[in-house]
């Protein structure tokens, strides 16, 4: 990729920032390496990531462990081409000429890793096909 081909950026978005997003987050950064800025962020972020989806991810070799929830700005969308939500509805602010995405997914609040797996394997499933489509080459 040359230099004159910017970088794409994408912004995960889900009410706590805990789960779901988080996830998306770990696996673009892990298959994409620094090919495409990643961000996340919550409309209500929580306290600490979710420890089941933290456990979870660790199954499938990430470590997201020392991720903390973040704010959802205006910033980060206007930064960010491709915005992702995740059962944020109305929250998430929508700027002309952004592409979004609503991933209709669980949420992995209060579950416990069991329950987890799926929606962590559905997330990779749609990370793989979002980067197939940003990374053509």
């Amino acid at each position: 990729m040359s230099d004159l081909q910017p970088k794409p950026s994408v912004l995960f978005v889900c009410v706590h920032n805990a789960g779901r997003s988080q996830m998306a987050a770990a696996f673009l950064t892990h298959l994409a390496g620094d090919r495409i800025e990643v961000r996340s962020a919550g409309s209500a972020p929580a306290d600490t990531v979710n420890p089941a989806a933290v456990a979870a991810m660790a199954e499938a070799g990430i470590d997201m462990s020392a991720q903390t929830p973040k704010i959802l700005t205006t910033e980060a969308v206007q930064a960010s081409d491709v915005v992702i939500t995740m059962g944020c509805g109305d929250t998430c602010p929508v700027f002309p000429g952004k592409r979004y995405l609503d991933w209709q997914l669980d949420d992995p609040a209060g579950q416990g890793v069991e329950a987890v797996r799926p929606i962590r394997d559905e997330i990779e499933r749609r990370v793989r096909g979002l980067l197939a489509e940003l990374q053509p080459y």
